[in-house]
């Protein structure tokens, strides 16, 4: 902490040194309009000086930040449109590979390709607090790029830059309690995204039982922000359903008793990473440190949500179900059907094969899994252990999944061969009783084609 304090207050020395010098040498009160913005950044990608660029990296950011949306789409626009590569310097570049194809030619052409706004980026960074800016900017830019599609060119280098500086060896794990500073914890508060944090007695009920843990990954650039928080429950067995887990007069857990733990909320807070691969292990790392506290735990497993299963159900067109089943799944719009014994396991008998389905076949256009929540897991080299009925009876639960939740097992000994099977394959390590499911729905189907 105090070595970057250090290299922050240095850097804000230079900013300072590099405003003085830019004081001396313009006007006192430069225009504040977009091409004022535009020019600052070609000077910054055209300059050489340290003190000079640190400053005008400084004076970009400041001044970005009192843009409206309709400035900020402006710039955005400009970086994609005149921050490309240098054109006459790429044609050099490729005459001169076909001409030798030497490996000097090579390393040539890639950094010639390169387009000028990365490099921009990179000396953005380089102000007090750039980091920082630049992923609150690039929150801006993802929630502006819809209808503008030739802004992905430069979301694609700044997540490039973004997934180097955010790679996982960067990252510091720690543990949240009762004891950390309030600034993070409200944090932790509001971006709970799984099971939402009501006030400060429900934080308190999260992290400071002897059964619970919660842990975040922190970036040396953002040291009072996590990026990720995970939060733990210590039970003696696995769970199937939230609302236990979560209830205020729930019995304490002893830790001797404890056997199992259970990853039950994993949140991402900056909306600026999204996308952004913090690398496949977090969750073995969370592991690992409960297993150095803890050497009794036996069961490392998550209880997840699923929260694209009833936009998939209602909207794709290769989900295996009969006329008859469609018309049963109507009874989903009933708020209360949950509560009806008789319909209740009319619907499980349909749905629990459906979502083995949905795990194990359904795909995206591009071939991707399509829930984000099961892509994360299974990337992380989980297994899909079991998935649980009437999970989650929220209305968000009963919304998004129906109420189903499921269980990954995070097996120490095969998180690698699960994450290699899924990434170079594509994989999907799965219970055998998750497989009956998929079996099931296959001869269900075919009886009643034949009936």
């Amino acid at each position: 902490m105090s070595s970057n304090a250090f290299f922050s207050d240095l850097l804000t020395s230079i900013s300072e040194r590099g405003r003085t010098l830019l004081r001396r040498a313009g006007p006192s009160e430069p225009k504040r309009d977009g091409a004022e913005l535009i020019s600052l950044c070609e000077a910054l990608v055209s300059g050489r000086g340290e003190a000079s660029g640190t400053a005008i990296a400084g004076e970009i950011l400041d001044r970005y930040r009192h843009l409206n949306d309709a400035q900020r789409l402006a710039f955005f626009e400009a970086l994609t449109r005149d921050f490309g590569p240098d054109r006459e310097k790429l044609a050099r570049a490729i005459e001169s590979w076909r001409a030798r194809r030497s490996d000097e030619d090579a390393s040539d052409l890639h950094f010639a390709s390169e387009p000028r706004r990365q490099e921009l980026v990179r000396r953005l960074n380089r102000a007090p607090g750039g980091t920082s800016d630049l992923v609150a900017m690039r929150a801006d830019l993802l929630r502006l790029m819809n209808g503008h599609r030739e802004l992905a060119a430069l979301d694609r280098d700044v997540s490039h830059l973004l997934s180097s500086w955010f790679n996982r060896g960067f990252l510091v794990l720690r543990r949240i309690d009762w004891s950390t500073p309030a600034n993070i914890l409200e944090q932790i508060i509001r971006y709970e995204a799984v099971h939402e944090i009501r006030d400060w007695d429900d934080l308190r009920r999260r992290i400071d039982p002897i059964d619970r843990r919660c842990y975040a990954f922190f970036h040396p650039a953002l040291v009072d922000e996590p990026l990720i928080f995970v939060e733990v429950a210590l039970t003696e067995s696995i769970p199937g359903a939230i609302a236990p887990l979560l209830a205020e007069d729930r019995q304490l857990v002893p830790t001797e008793r404890a056997r199992t733990a259970v990853f039950y909320s994993i949140s991402n807070t900056q909306r600026g990473l999204g996308g952004i691969s913090f690398g496949s292990f977090l969750i073995k790392q969370v592991v690992e440190e409960l297993r150095r506290e803890l050497p009794k735990l036996e069961n490392f497993v998550t209880l997840s949500p699923v929260p694209d299963f009833m936009r998939w159900l209602k909207q794709a067109d290769d989900v295996p179900v009969t006329e008859e089943d469609r018309t049963l799944l109507e009874n989903l719009e009933k708020p209360d059907w949950f509560t009806n014994p008789e319909l209740a396991a009319q619907l499980r008998s349909v749905l629990e094969p459906l979502a083995a389905h949905y795990f194990l076949k359904a795909r995206t256009p591009k071939g991707r899994l399509i829930d984000s929540v099961a892509r994360f897991h299974l990337g992380n080299g989980a297994r899909l252990e079991r998935i649980n009925w009437l999970g989650d009876v929220s209305p968000k639960g009963l919304r998004e999944s129906a109420g189903i939740m499921v269980n990954y097992l995070y097996r120490l000994e095969d998180i690698e061969k699960n994450h290699e099977a899924y990434a170079n394959q594509g994989e999907i390590a799965a219970s055998p009783a998750v497989k009956r499911l998929l079996r099931g729905e296959s001869r269900r189907l075919l009886d009643m084609r034949l009936s």
